[in-house]
């Protein structure tokens, strides 16, 4: 029952975070989203270098790695808890 609550508020809140505009947040906080959101849905990140370096997604790729130590669980309170924090302003 919990876990589907939970996945249920993840739900809402991939739903909230939809309808921002990337210019009304941070670049910080759409890092955190970002890594958060791929934790959450995919698991720990896997370091794939490529021949098309990209710096934007060098940054991505790290945020990601700096969270990989949470569960899939944790990733999906921390993202619930940005988007609460966001609309709650």
């Amino acid at each position: 029952m919990a876990d589907k609550d939970l996945d249920k508020r993840f739900s809402e809140a991939v739903e909230i975070a939809m309808n921002m505009t990337q210019a009304s947040l941070p670049q910080d906080v759409q890092l955190r989203l970002y890594a958060f959101y791929k934790q959450a849905t995919f698991g720990t990140a896997v370091y794939n270098q490529s021949e098309n370096f990209d710096l934007r997604n060098a940054f991505k790729t790290n945020a990601w790695m700096q969270i990989s130590h949470l569960s899939t669980d944790e990733a999906k309170e921390n993202y619930i808890e940005i988007i609460n924090s966001l609309t709650s302003k």
